[in-house]
């Protein structure tokens, strides 16, 4: 038997590839599916089984790729609403592969269709439970996602939850190596380990949703404090449910170098995103007028999902060979419609002369200085409403990253202001400083390092109580 955790850390996502006696299952594939079929090719091994756990809101999966490369069926739990060609197991269905078994358990409360797979060794033995989003390390999965779209409330599916867990998971032998499709940064739940696995005895010693009492004080502890998912859950959620262009044509367009003359051309239209992957150093120092910046170098496709439009042309400015994996990490949450590349990217962009923009940079010491005296100066925390009542600078507007698509929202930002904007470290701040920038302000700033050096720095004010931009 052997078993390995293939992570994705950008959207913090583990599928797995089991094998026995050369026959191999694949647990919630992504969608690049060349790892697969690689590590099966390296270890001799055939893939008979596509298990997916439940339809992820989250990322596009490698599901229908994967089947149709290898012949492998797709395999879903009870309950599993879709029209695509797979396999609906009923709960307690055992799957042979090789000398091992999986087991399907219908664990329904992230979603209906949500389904846990017991794999039972060479003696018949329980040895791994692959938990989806029904139990991660720490936390579980958060049960108002599937109530959209359906008569059941938010309520009702963490009720749900609580007896998966109950009837199928917690009694489960402690020795039970527990592997969730999360880990922690996810948004399928709010309280995510940093681990990527546990067992089911440390799980029922440290986990909290584990540990509540009664059904009525479990529905309370995962349902309170839950925040918005990301805009594009749905968008994924459909694509897994319903289908998608092949990765391969998505590539073949998207990997497309373009001719400087093509790419102004494409872009005179304002609903064409310019999208730039280049590290945030590099972007700063220049890039081309109304681009958008979200580097490959944070969590790149789950900020690109939250905030740029899927129903808009997207072309892309990345640094020299990194254009396949900007297109790859793009369709992952269920971009299609990229229309290639500059060709030679930014420096040929300013080789040839045209106009650039670029972000200043300040580093935190700058910013105590201009506070006591700048009566327009106005700093902007783009991070989250949790991190910022955590501490912030006194009087500091938050306008959380994911809501500077709201144009009435940016819009209370005034001419006269002199915005300072910062996060937690640098990365989201300038992802908001490029979208001000788009919609036409210009008077800014970006604070370098971001909180974690703002709060150490000597004149800086800090406080606990929210303010707010009225």
């Amino acid at each position: 038997m052997f078993i390995q955790q293939l992570y994705t850390g950008c959207l913090s996502e583990a599928a797995y590839y089991i094998e026995s006696d050369g026959k191999a299952a694949i647990i919630d594939p992504m969608r690049d599916i060349d790892v697969y079929l690689n590590l099966a090719k390296e270890r001799g091994a055939n893939i008979s089984y596509v298990f997916e756990t439940h339809f992820h809101a989250d990322f596009v999966s490698g599901h229908l790729d994967l089947s149709k490369a290898t012949g492998a069926p797709i395999i879903y739990g009870p309950e599993t609403n879709t029209k695509l060609p797979v396999t609906i197991a009923t709960d307690g269905q055992v799957f042979q592969l090789g000398s091992i078994s999986i087991e399907v358990m219908h664990t329904p409360g992230h979603t209906l269709e949500s389904t846990c797979y017991l794999l039972k060794d060479e003696n018949g033995l329980p040895y791994a439970v692959f938990t989806g989003d029904t139990l991660f390390v720490g936390d579980v999965g958060r049960p108002d996602l599937a109530q959209k779209g359906s008569n059941l409330t938010m309520v009702e599916l963490a009720g749900m939850l609580y007896d998966s867990l109950q009837k199928k998971i917690v009694n489960l032998p402690d020795e039970v190596l527990v592997y969730p499709a999360h880990g922690a940064g996810s948004s399928c739940g709010k309280n995510l380990g940093p681990e990527t696995y546990s067992t089911i005895g440390v799980q029922k010693q440290t986990n909290y949703a584990l540990q509540a009492p009664d059904r009525d004080s479990f529905i309370r502890s995962v349902t309170d404090g839950l925040q918005e998912p990301p805009s594009y859950f749905p968008i994924n959620v459909l694509l897994n449910k319903e289908g998608y262009d092949s990765l391969e044509a998505v590539l073949a367009e998207g990997t497309k170098a373009l001719s400087m003359e093509e790419f102004k051309s494409m872009t005179k239209d304002e609903d064409v995103i310019v999208l730039d992957t280049r590290h945030a150093s590099k972007f700063v120092e220049g890039f081309i007028p109304g681009s958008i910046f979200i580097g490959l170098e944070g969590r790149f496709a789950e900020w690109a999902g939250s905030l740029l439009s899927f129903e808009k042309s997207m072309v892309l400015v990345t640094e020299p060979g990194m254009e396949k994996e900007s297109v790859v990490r793009l369709a992952r949450v269920g971009f299609s419609k990229i229309k290639g590349y500059l060709s030679g990217g930014y420096e040929a962009w300013q080789e040839a002369g045209n106009k650039i923009d670029m972000i200043i940079n300040v580093e935190a010491d700058e910013l105590a200085m201009d506070l006591p005296f700048d009566t327009n100066l106005v700093v902007l925390d783009v991070r989250k409403e949790a991190e910022y009542a955590d501490g912030h600078v006194k009087g500091a507007v938050n306008m959380p990253l994911i809501e500077m698509t709201d144009m009435a929202r940016v819009a209370q930002l005034e001419d006269h202001l002199n915005i300072y904007v910062h996060c937690a470290g640098g990365y989201r701040s300038v992802i908001g400083a490029s979208m001000l920038k788009r919609q036409g302000i210009h008077n800014l700033r970006n604070v370098e390092g971001g909180w974690a050096k703002i709060k150490d720095q000597k004149g800086i004010e800090v406080e606990k109580v929210q303010a707010a931009l009225n």
